[in-house]
């Protein structure tokens, strides 16, 4: 959504669209800008217009949902606008900021089942735009133009920072983690990566960072992973509680207390301000490359706006670009939506030459490996215990347009590279399913569902014998998918051995829809499901259609009522990314559910 003409808007800079890390930037409806009649043209050429009747008659009244850390800073904005009358086609603007945590907000929106009270969000990354979306439910959203930034980095008290050379020694994030974490040299925390969108940024960088380290990066990050895991905390607003009171990091604090937190630059701003001496926090900058806060601007359910409340939106949204707005923002610890930053904002947030604070910012993660670390994460903070069900009817020899390979030889080459990502403890177990594989039985156990790291009878690993299973599968000729049976079969066996603490799931795939007749109907298949799901005991069924005669809208309606859900590739080979996010996204359903 770049600058558009807007009514009352008498300020130009000539600038266009600004550029944005990862700005899927859309247009807020063009049309509203020529739905209101020429008549107001006039208000629009000449800036604020004075009324008659007061602004309690006329006002428009908004509401914005704002990441926390913005919240202050838009709110004293939007008081600001209000005693100096800013106006939309001669109509008073007034907005109300309310403070909530940007996962709440997507987790909630994606759920779509209740009519937001807000038509604006401001989140603190254009990644929880992705989380919103959902599985097709979603409220509709539509994401605008970055109004600020602010750099993640490694906030650490002075003794901890001492101890790693700062502020001259400077390191990559991979580097930076294995000097802090090596033999428990500094105590780090995060927020929660499923949480907190500093977390999840600075564990992808970590991530990549690794990878150009060679050698099996997975298992170092896994391992940081788990080390996060063990001092996390729920979220921004409780991460810095966590660092030590004086600034020593001193067995005195207690073990709980941390010595370092991925942080945003801006937080450890607001911080600093209420800090003095030893209780200030240091900051490192990651020689590769810091990622950004975007907080994008966004449009809530913008079909059921009136026009003149989009409108007024749009205004809101060109007024926060302006040098005024900008200048609050900066005075609330803030960077420029391109990075920039004044070299006061830096020192007063910790930063201290030469620590690389005013490099260009970190190429921005794709959506693909946001969804893969965090599938990562949710794996290694709770070990798994997975059924897959792999559909062996004789549809999975067609072959995949554009590659010489069958669905089934995809599906297993995917299933295979997505075994890497789950540790030792980690359970998984293989069934495959057609009609009639097993005397009446359209389904057929391949392996049983035990830990990863198990030795099995023979020799190898239960690792090592999966991966085999997966590649010996094959299309059953003339076999129809008997899906609705075994989706019941599967779900009954992982509730019969459900293991207390793990993250169980039964993952199923499959490229058609039930053929079987002799087999339970739909309808009678979701009403099972929902009596005997057990909320104490949650088992959710990720369903996958895989190829294009699948349909996902039929493995959604079965897959929804166990807490789980269904999704669809074309390609078989997104299979290992989309199991990833449907365990994260049921494992944090699952969460927020008992919370």
């Amino acid at each position: 959504m770049g600058r558009h003409s807007l009514p009352d808007d008498d300020t130009t800079d000539g600038s266009g669209d600004r550029p944005s890390s990862r700005r899927r930037t859309v247009a807020i409806a063009t049309t509203l800008v020529l739905a209101v009649a020429a008549g107001t043209a006039a208000a629009a050429q000449g800036g604020l217009l004075s009324f008659s009747k007061s602004c309690e008659d006329s006002a428009v009244h908004l509401s914005m949902v704002a990441s926390p850390d913005i919240a202050p800073a838009v709110r004293a904005i939007a008081d600001k606008t209000r005693k100096d009358d800013l106006r939309s086609d001669g109509r008073c603007v007034d907005v109300e900021v309310v403070s909530r945590d940007s996962y709440k907000v997507a987790d909630a929106l994606a759920d779509g089942t209740r009519t937001p009270d807000y038509q604006m969000w401001l989140p603190d990354s254009d990644l929880w735009l992705s989380r919103a979306k959902g599985t097709g439910d979603a409220v509709p959203l539509t994401p605008g133009d970055s109004v600020a930034s602010s750099p993640v980095t490694l906030a650490m008290v002075p003794s901890a920072a001492k101890t790693l050379g700062w502020p001259k020694k400077k390191y990559t994030w991979a580097e930076l983690t294995a000097s802090a974490t090596e033999a428990g040299r500094v105590r780090l925390g995060s927020a929660d990566p499923a949480r907190s969108a500093t977390g999840l940024l600075a564990l992808t960088s970590i991530g990549a960072s690794s990878d150009k380290q060679g050698g099996d990066s997975d298992t170092r990050v896994a391992a940081t992973a788990k080390l996060l895991a063990q001092r996390m905390s729920d979220g921004d607003g409780q991460v810095l509680g966590t660092l030590a009171g004086d600034g020593s990091g001193s067995e005195e604090d207690g073990p709980a207390r941390n010595q370092a937190v991925l942080l945003s630059e801006q937080a450890a701003f607001a911080h600093n301000a209420e800090s003095t001496g030893a209780g200030r926090l240091d900051l490192f900058y990651p020689t590769d490359g810091t990622p950004l806060l975007d907080y994008p601007f966004t449009l809530v359910n913008e079909d059921k706006l009136s026009t003149g409340e989009s409108r007024a939106a749009l205004r809101f949204m060109t007024l926060l670009s302006e040098e005024s707005a900008q200048h609050t923002l900066e005075e609330h610890g803030f960077r420029t939506t391109d990075g920039t930053a004044g070299e006061q904002l830096v020192a007063s947030a910790g930063g201290k030459s030469p620590q690389p604070y005013a490099t260009s910012p970190a190429t921005a993660p794709s959506d693909d490996t946001l969804q893969k670390t965090l599938g990562m994460w949710t794996i290694t903070v709770q070990s798994a215990r997975l059924t897959t069900v792999v559909d062996a009817s004789g549809s999975m020899a067609t072959i995949v347009p554009g590659r010489n390979q069958s669905r089934m030889d995809v599906t297993k080459a995917s299933l295979i590279e997505a075994l890497n990502q789950f540790t030792p403890n980690d359970e998984i177990g293989l069934w495959e399913f057609a009609t009639r594989l097993d005397g009446d039985k359209d389904y057929r156990r391949l392996m049983a569902t035990s830990r990863l790291g198990e030795r099995a009878k023979g020799g190898g690993t239960h690792r090592e014998k999966l991966a085999a299973a997966f590649s010996a599968l094959q299309p059953v000729p003339d076999g129809a998918t008997g899906l609705y049976d075994t989706a019941l079969a599967a779900y009954k066996e992982a509730q019969r051995t459900y293991v207390k603490g793990k993250f169980n799931a039964v993952v199923i795939l499959t490229d058609g829809s039930n053929e079987d007749d002799r087999s339970i109907s739909r309808s009678a298949l979701i009403t099972e499901l929902r009596r005997i799901a057990d909320p104490e005991r949650p088992v959710p069924l990720l369903a996958i259609a895989v190829g294009p005669d699948a349909d996902r809208e039929e493995v959604n309606e079965i897959a929804k009522v166990t807490g789980g859900g269904g999704y669809q590739v074309n390609d078989p080979a997104e299979i290992q990314a989309v199991i990833l996010q449907a365990v994260m996204t049921a494992g944090q359903s699952g969460r927020a559910a008992q919370e």
